[in-house]
């Protein structure tokens, strides 16, 4: 696929879903991630910073498989060499990771989503070349280390309306809390334990919709 036909198919998801295995309550990352595609997420990253490179590039390799049959797009964490290797959609580059402008280079049809804390990092990320930017954390999250404090829903408000391109929101949302967010301007929701740690799936997918308002899988009413 072109990069304008993968952000066509990014626009029309909404809950974005990380999975990591450490936070699947015990099961395999394969096995959330089939629960995830049969609940209708559409929108799904691999983030595994601390297998090696062989044994992340397997995982992949099987999650492409699924999410391609699934026609569900797959972003890679971190790694822009086995996001191409695997076959995957598209690439998540933190702020100390390969810069924004090298990937662009290296993959022109890939999606390349931007960490961001600030509305300067942001249009930054974007000016950069990013396909999408992350905005966050939005609330406190314990899925992830990092020094950067919780932005809180304000940033989202304060963030958009300097964007041209589309944005996520991640950090500690969950089906309480989800609506602050779309309220202020969110149409991608990026998620971690609010779903991989569900003993149901399935439910906390549907909760977490309709908690943000959302009316049908896939999108947004």
């Amino acid at each position: 696929m072109t990069h304008q036909e993968r952000m066509a198919r990014f626009a029309e998801t909404d809950l974005y879903v990380v999975i990591t295995e450490a936070f699947c309550a015990g099961r395999s990352g394969v096995d959330v991630l089939e629960a995830c595609l049969a609940a209708g997420v559409r929108l799904v990253q691999l983030r595994e910073k601390d297998l090696p490179a062989r044994e992340l590039c397997r995982r992949a390799e099987i999650f492409r498989e699924h999410t391609a049959r699934a026609g569900a797009l797959l972003i890679i964490d971190d790694r822009l060499d086995v996001a191409l290797a695997a076959g995957a959609d598209g690439v998540h580059l933190g702020r100390q990771d390969l810069p924004i402008e090298a990937a662009r280079r290296i993959a022109p049809e890939l999606i390349l989503g931007a960490s961001s804390h600030t509305p300067e990092q942001a249009g930054a990320a974007a000016a950069a070349g990013a396909s999408y930017v992350n905005i966050g954390p939005v609330f406190a999250t314990q899925t992830k280390q990092t020094a950067v404090a919780p932005v809180g829903p304000d940033m989202i408000a304060a963030v958009a309306p300097g964007l041209r391109i589309p944005f996520t929101c991640m950090g500690g949302i969950k089906a309480h809390n989800v609506r602050e967010v779309v309220s202020r301007g969110a149409r991608h929701v990026a998620v971690v334990t609010a779903v991989t740690a569900a003993a149901d799936i399935g439910t906390a997918v549907r909760e977490l919709r309709e908690a943000a308002g959302w009316a049908f899988p896939g999108g947004r009413g």
